[in-house]
């Protein structure tokens, strides 16, 4: 098992991005903060995996921001995060270039993230030019060492394609959105089960950058193009993680918004 690492390598420092581990993090987006400190939302307002093509129609769910237990038991996260600035071509540059090494993944958000790796022939697919950008991190697996708000987790991310998310593709206008999602399996790091989830932040462009409407369905995985509770049938997912994982994206991704034009221009939109 690898150890949380909370400093950087001699080698880490020398590098021009460095800087953006060290400099403070950004403030969380205070309006989500204030809704999420409300409680718990509605369960009959979450929406459902089953129904997750709803998320490409114009407008929003009545919760875009809230997390509460649903009543098979499951965990439910829904946030809206904003990017001003941002493009999707910067989303999908982001999600292909951070999983090469840890600093990468390190100052996304030091407070909670410690480590990430993928395997040997990712790595090949990433860095090789004839890989599409989507295809960088669409269908690889990123390994990584994260504290999403309820302890420091080992976590398998296992990134899918939007058909293998149950995402129409006649429906999809990629010049529109950017897919961001696969299943999850965190174990924690004191030890205890392995905990299956699905993971969805969909992308759109807004006036001005793009939102995220992020979803998270724990207990869930998407197998063959549909969503299948794995929880088992009379276990009760404790509200705390959800609610730990819904402040912890607030936290992760209002310091990505504010990194990443910059370290966007700074780093040419390349992979290396």
């Amino acid at each position: 098992m690898r150890d949380l690492r909370k400093e950087l390598t001699v080698e880490e420092e020398q590098k021009a991005y460095a800087k953006y581990f060290h400099n403070p993090i950004a403030a969380p987006n205070s309006q989500l903060m204030e809704i999420l400190k409300q409680g718990a939302m509605d369960p009959a307002k979450a929406l459902m995996p089953e129904n997750i093509n709803e998320l490409l129609k114009d407008g929003y769910d009545e919760v875009e921001t809230g997390y509460c237990v649903l009543p098979n038991g499951a965990g439910y996260v829904a946030v809206n995060n904003k990017f001003p600035g941002v493009t999707l071509d910067m989303i999908n540059w982001w999600f292909a270039w951070h999983g090469l090494e840890d600093l990468r993944y390190m100052l996304w958000f030091r407070k909670g993230h410690y480590g990430i790796s993928v395997s040997d022939e990712d790595r090949a697919k990433i860095l090789n030019p004839a890989t599409s950008m989507v295809e960088k991190f669409q269908g690889r697996i990123h390994y990584v060492i994260e504290d999403a708000g309820n302890g420091p987790e080992d976590i398998q991310i296992s990134f899918l394609t939007p058909e293998a998310l149950g995402i129409d593709r006649d429906k999809l206008n990629t010049g529109k959105f950017a897919v961001v999602g696969g299943n999850g399996v965190s174990e924690a790091r004191s030890g205890g089960p392995k905990a299956p989830a699905i993971m969805l932040h969909l992308f759109r462009e807004v006036p001005g950058g793009v939102e995220s409407r992020s979803r998270f369905w724990m207990g869930y995985h998407m197998i063959d193009g549909k969503p299948c509770k794995l929880l088992p049938e009379g276990i009760q997912i404790p509200i705390q993680a959800p609610m730990g994982l819904a402040f912890h994206n607030v936290e992760e991704y209002s310091n990505l918004a504010a990194i990443l034009p910059d370290l966007y221009r700074e780093t040419e939109g390349k992979i290396f």
